[in-house]
């Protein structure tokens, strides 16, 4: 069963949640508010519709207007039901041992989903508070520390490549991703937010149809001069292997 509803993006944690087939089954994409005896139904539905819908329930959590609209935009073209384009295949590398030094959180994807999200915020942090104070480059977020896959808890840094020996500056903190085999995934080109999440979508959905398996020793994205223009931004994910 899928995660989230991918029409709305609801989270579909029980049976009583999904939609249905037209044989009746339950729908394994769908929530039912979206989705029933195998249509959609809202079939005429405009993605910017669909968020204007799910922008309150977002509203009542505590989420101002502006950012939940903002949150549905970027999650929607992730979703199965409003994704028109691929990613490409992905691109087997090694690279050695290094580290980031940046901000960091401790967080999960099901909390990214909600109001409690982490990730923009770090975001906002780190070009408001760090950036100022290191040296400018390639842009790195990473994913470390994983608890349990995909499903627990794990560390974001968002930051640029240090040493060990550079002195920090207060407040921001060193993180090492080990040597490993990565799977690099790129982006198609859009919008920054929007295009990383439709990445990370489709990672998610290859991984489980693939011969590889993921190690969570460390994986990152990496923002270079691809993302210049965060409207038209191409971004580098890099998945470690076994």
């Amino acid at each position: 069963m899928q995660t989230y509803c991918q029409s709305c993006g609801m989270p579909l944690t029980d049976q009583a949640k999904l939609g249905t087939e037209k044989n009746g089954q339950s729908s394994q994409d769908y929530c039912f508010h979206c989705y029933h005896e195998g249509e959609y139904r809202q079939p005429d539905i405009s993605m910017e519709e669909m968020a204007a819908v799910c922008v309150p329930h977002f509203q009542k959590e505590g989420m101002e207007e502006a950012e939940a609209r903002q949150l549905f935009l970027s999650l929607l073209p992730t979703l199965k039901r409003w994704q028109k384009r691929t990613i490409k295949e992905p691109a087997l590398v090694k690279r050695g041992a290094f580290q980031i030094a940046g901000v960091t959180a401790r967080t999960c994807n099901a909390d990214e989903m909600t109001s409690q999200g982490k990730i923009p915020l770090l975001w906002t942090r780190f070009h408001e508070q760090a950036a100022p104070l290191l040296k400018t480059g390639v842009t790195y977020g990473c994913y470390s520390n994983y608890e349990d896959g995909i499903n627990g808890e794990y560390t974001i840094t968002v930051g640029v490549e240090a040493s060990s020996n550079d002195q920090l500056p207060a407040g921001l903190e060193l993180q090492s991703i080990p040597s490993a085999k990565y799977l690099v995934f790129t982006s198609v080109k859009g919008p920054i937010t929007a295009v990383v999440l439709q990445a990370w979508q489709t990672i998610w959905s290859w991984f489980p149809h693939s011969e590889w398996e993921r190690t969570y020793t460390g994986d990152f994205e990496v923002y270079d001069e691809r993302c210049a223009d965060p409207e038209h931004a191409e971004v580098d994910i890099y998945i470690a292997v076994r």
